[in-house]
């Protein structure tokens, strides 16, 4: 495919900087398609250029390999451009921070932490990038800054609340909570199909059997096998070819509220790994449609109940509004 109205295909070692406009045809596409269609690199290559700040549309720098792209944006390559900073946190992104925790709503598309030493612009780093502006820089009694903690992640695609701690005793409350599965977690999900309310109770191992986490299909297991993972569903709204649910977490493995639904035949609208037999129409959609809405646990050094709630971004929101019944 030639690229339209394109200075140069810039190839894995084409020239220093190249410009497209997208045609109509791979419009609404996501940009790290768009780069591997019209600049004719691998998806790889493409995501790589896309994560180090390489790929302006319209002028703005973009670094989400998901954010979708209309028809007529002007798309720059330039392979001299800096990799960018950690963009800072907006303050309305940080919702709560005292010397013990800090609560942030993650937005889509950046990772909680990073999943490999080449990138940057994790939600941890924007955190600390945050709290050094702030001169929120608490040390402990001996004078010791405890490191940001991580006692909890969200998928990259999913958007929604997240706590750091930032202390000894936070970190170690914090953990206890999350180990004994105490912690209010509440998720709202747009999934194909038609879905009741129920509760999804599996064991999740590292392969089911085809490669991907999940629960063992067709084959005999030991009562202990994997991981307990128990998922309390509750159906809010029918839409068109899907159902925005809610779902409550007793227990909290990697991906479990994806791999339950998917299992159950309902994977979620957005969703391009758990989505193997599913043989239903898909719903198109800008990302994974997964939000989490509220967050709650006992606070560290008070003892009170604290709970937060946010409501869904705009592109959840979109994709719920285009679905509604009539």
């Amino acid at each position: 495919m030639s690229p339209a109205k394109s200075s140069s295909s810039l190839g894995a070692s084409g020239a220093s900087r190249a410009g497209v406009t997208v045609p109509a045809h791979l419009g609404n596409q996501p940009l790290d398609a768009l780069v591997r269609a019209l600049y004719r690199v691998s998806w790889n290559e493409a995501r790589d250029r896309i994560r180090t700040g390489k790929l302006s549309v319209n002028g703005a720098v973009r670094t989400e390999p998901l954010f979708r792209v209309r028809a007529g944006a002007e798309l720059l390559l330039s392979m001299r451009a800096p990799r960018p900073r950690a963009d800072l946190l907006p303050d309305e992104a940080v919702v709560f921070v005292d010397a013990h925790v800090v609560v942030v709503d993650k937005p889509a598309g950046i990772s909680t932490v990073p999943y490999d030493a080449r990138e940057t612009g994790t939600l941890d780093e924007r955190v600390r990038l945050w709290l050094g502006r702030q001169g929120r820089r608490e040390r402990d009694s001996k004078g010791v800054r405890p490191p940001l903690g991580i006692v909890h992640r969200l998928d990259k695609e999913t958007s929604g609340l997240v706590v750091f701690t930032r202390s000894w005793l936070g970190k170690k409350s914090l953990s206890s909570q999350f180990r004994a599965h105490t912690v209010r977690r509440r998720y709202l999900a747009i999934a194909h199909g038609d879905i009741r309310s129920r509760t999804l109770r599996s064991r999740l191992v590292p392969n089911r059997g085809d490669g991907l986490r999940g629960s063992h299909k067709g084959r005999p297991t030991h009562r202990e096998d994997g991981q307990l993972a128990i998922t309390h569903v509750e159906a809010l709204e029918r839409l068109e070819g899907a159902t925005l649910v809610a779902c409550v977490l007793e227990t909290g493995r990697t991906h479990q509220i994806r791999i339950h639904l998917s299992e159950a035949g309902h994977p979620l609208v957005g969703e391009r790994v758990y989505v193997r037999g599913y043989s239903g129409s898909v719903v198109p959609a800008p990302r994974l449609m997964l939000h989490a809405r509220e967050l709650g646990f006992v606070h560290p050094k008070t003892g009170e109940d604290v709970l937060w709630t946010r409501e869904p971004p705009a592109d959840f929101e979109e994709t719920l509004r285009r679905l509604a019944r009539r």
